[in-house]
Formats: C-alpha cells, sequence, structure tokens
C-alpha cells in the first residue's frame, strides 16, 4: 500500500520532530497527543525549525507554509488515526502506555494501516503481539534531533513481512534518512552499544576514577566522540538510559548490563540532565 497520509502520536522532541521530517517530506501529517499545550508548544518548535532552515537557506519561505499546511494537530487518538495510511507511536518509553496504545490502533485504524514505533528498546514482537496485525508492526527508532540525525534504525518484530519492511524502509529513505535493518533485540543495535559504554562511564566516576568533565575529554579527543558519554547521557535523560538499561539487564540476562548504582541514585535525586537542570553537569544558568 502506498503511503500518503501519517499520524504522530506523541507531540514532545521526538513526536514533532518526526512529525517535521515527515511532513517536509511530502505527506500529511496529523500530529497527535492528549495536551492542547503539547502540541501547540510542538506546533511552535516546528515552526522554529522551519525558520532555521529558511535562514539557512535550505528551505524557502513558501516551502516553511507548505510544511506546516501539511500539519494537523489532534486530541483524540481515535479521530486523529482512523484515515492514517501509517502510524509512528512516539509516546512515553513504558511498555504499558504503548500496549494501550497499540491495542487501541488495532480496532480503530484501517485494516491495512501500517503501525510503527519509536521505541529505542521495547520488543517490537511483543508491541505486535497485542494486535491483530502483526505482520504489519515494525520499530521505526528515529534519533534527536529528528529533523538534522540521518539514522533510522528500521527494527523487525518476529512477524513483520518483508513487504511491511520493504515499505517502511522506502518511506524512510524519502523522508531523507539512511536506514538499517535489525532484528527484535534488546536494545537494537545503537543503544545495545552506546548504553553500556554510557553506564560504564558513570562506574568511572562513581569509582573516583576520573572527573566527569576528564571521562568526557578522554572520548571527545581520544576517540573523537562528538560528546562525551556523560554529557550525551545528561541530554538523553538519565531516567531513559536507566530504564533503557533494565531492559538490556532484564532481556538479555547478563551482569554485564546491570545499572550502575550512580545512575540509580542520580535518578531517585531527580538528577535527570538537562530536562531537570541537574545531571553530571549543571543546567541551571
Amino acid at each position: 500500500m502506498a503511503i500518503s497520509s501519517v499520524a504522530v502520536i506523541g507531540a514532545g522532541t521526538m513526536g514533532n520532530g518526526i512529525a517535521h521530517v515527515a511532513a517536509q517530506s511530502g505527506f500529511s501529517v496529523t500530529l497527535i497527543d492528549v495536551s492542547q499545550g503539547a502540541l501547540d508548544k510542538a506546533r511552535a518548535t516546528i515552526a522554529g525549525n522551519l525558520d532555521r532552515q529558511v535562514k539557512k537557506e535550505l528551505i524557502t519561505a513558501a516551502d516553511k507554509e507548505s510544511v506546516l499546511g501539511r500539519i494537523t494537530t489532534a486530541t483524540d487518538l481515535v479521530a486523529g488515526c482512523t484515515s492514517a495510511d501509517l502510524v509512528i507511536e512516539a509516546a512515553s518509553e513504558n511498555f504499558d502506555v504503548k500496549k494501550s496504545i497499540f491495542t487501541t490502533l488495532d480496532s480503530v485504524c484501517k485494516p491495512d494501516a501500517y503501525l510503527a514505533t519509536n521505541t529505542s528498546s521495547i520488543s517490537i514482537t511483543e508491541l505486535a503481539a497485542v494486535t491483530g496485525r502483526a505482520d504489519k508492526v515494525i520499530g521505526m527508532h528515529f534519533f534527536n534531533p529528528v529533523p538534522v540525525m540521518k539514522l533510522c534504525e528500521i527494527i523487525r518484530g518476529l512477524a513483520t513481512s518483508d513487504e511491511t519492511y520493504a515499505t517502511i524502509k522506502a518511506l524512510a529513505e524519502t523522508m531523507g534518512k539512511t536506514p538499517v535493518e535489525v532484528q527484535d533485540y534488546p536494545g537494537f543495535i545503537s543503544n545495545r552499544i552506546l548504553m553500556p559504554m554510557i553506564n560504564e562511564a558513570i562506574y568511572c566516576v562513581m569509582e573516583g576514577i576520573a572527573s566527569p568533565e576528564d571521562i568526557d575529554t578522554v572520548m571527545k579527543l581520544g576517540m573523537a566522540h562528538p560528546m562525551g558519554p556523560l554529557t550525551l547521557a545528561d541530554f538523553i535523560g538519565l531516567d531513559v538510559c536507566l530504564s533503557i538499561m533494565e531492559v538490556l539487564h532484564n532481556g538479555l540476562g547478563d551482569s554485564k548490563y546491570r545499572p550502575c548504582p550512580l545512575l540509580r541514585k542520580m535518578v531517585a535525586a531527580g538528577y535527570l540532565g538537562r530536562k531537570s537542570g541537574q545531571g553530571f553537569y549543571s543546567y541551571t544558568n
């Protein structure tokens, strides 16, 4: 089935980024969130990001208005999804939340609609199992900021069909992304490799091996990483890092994925990184 209309569930950082890129690629987009305030903020964010593209002469002012014209918003999940060819869920990284959404989507979406999730760690196979269309369920893991980052992990659940994979891969390419095919195992590729590195950097802080600044400097100057692991952890959110490490630990059962006790302590204290103003670095100024 050819895809012309896309619904995006969740108006947060990832959701508004996905909506931006989909609309800029010519798709009709409905951005859905339970909060009208979140939708208004998302639309303002998209407009601001488009303004930056205009200033950089990447698009014209007319292009900006065309992109915004292709985005509508809705607070009603059912009304926003019934006519969509593809629904991309970008809600909270919580299985129960996603399970509830996918159960609803299966009952209200067109029989031939594709259902995708932007999850960074949750099993595609388990989400597909709550629907009656497991062959049409797939993972599309975008990276933040979505309008800038080129990578998209396309994750196949156990029952995902070749036709679904080919359609979603082509769509990702239309959206200007470089898709990579990934099988459904905890953490996929990116977080299976990235999160243990971040977790080990946190162990280095906990054990007093070096300061966060020096650890980040080693990885930037010695390994040519554009951002140190602890700065990156603050950017991602320490609560998100902890959640992904728990998925890896529970799903793979190997002690090497055990979340660092300091990570647990910081999350318990509300030190979540940039979004809380304090993580391994302070963001209060």
